[in-house]
């Protein structure tokens, strides 16, 4: 008869493991899948309030990794990227500026292991971006946003190539 005793705890374990607490367990730091409007809305307001001090101000909205989208809140020109290794898409949520597309990237400087920066960019496109526009741009694309018009807020994910 000890298979009895054996089986009660077996089930107990089971029922602590499908319990609402352990149902209700936060996401893990690399896992956020949901997103509603309000907050959207409460990083906006959180941008507009501590952009002072920085240009451009990135907060995620998603995260399912290796995937990230982010809600960017920019004032004034950031410097130009690289993404080696991603394709960033971008979604104009409200405002206009102009978007620099490839070219090569002024006084080039490496950012990270997969990234680059530079202070602007010559030759490439220019195209004005504004609120309902749907952008990407390539793994290895140099771009930048110039001219903005008040704030642009836009998101973008980020996607893995190559």
């Amino acid at each position: 008869m000890r298979t009895l005793p054996r089986l009660g705890a077996l089930v107990a374990i089971a029922l602590l493991a499908i319990s609402p607490a352990h149902a209700q367990a936060p996401a893990p730091p690399d896992m956020k899948t949901y997103a509603a409007s309000a907050d959207v809305q409460a990083l906006i307001a959180n941008a507009r309030k501590i952009h002072k001090a920085e240009p451009t101000i990135i907060q995620p909205i998603l995260i399912l990794a290796p995937y990230r989208a982010s809600l960017e809140y920019r004032t004034a020109t950031g410097p130009a990227a690289v993404h080696e290794k991603e394709a960033e898409f971008f979604y104009v949520i409200d405002g206009s500026a102009t978007l620099t597309t490839g070219g090569k990237l002024v006084d080039e400087k490496r950012q990270n292991p997969t990234n680059l920066g530079g202070s602007g960019i010559t030759g490439g496109q220019s195209r004005i971006v504004a609120k309902g526009d749907f952008i990407v741009v390539p793994e290895n694309t140099p771009h930048q946003f110039t001219d903005i018009k008040g704030e642009l807020i836009q998101m973008s994910l980020h996607v893995p190539r190559g």
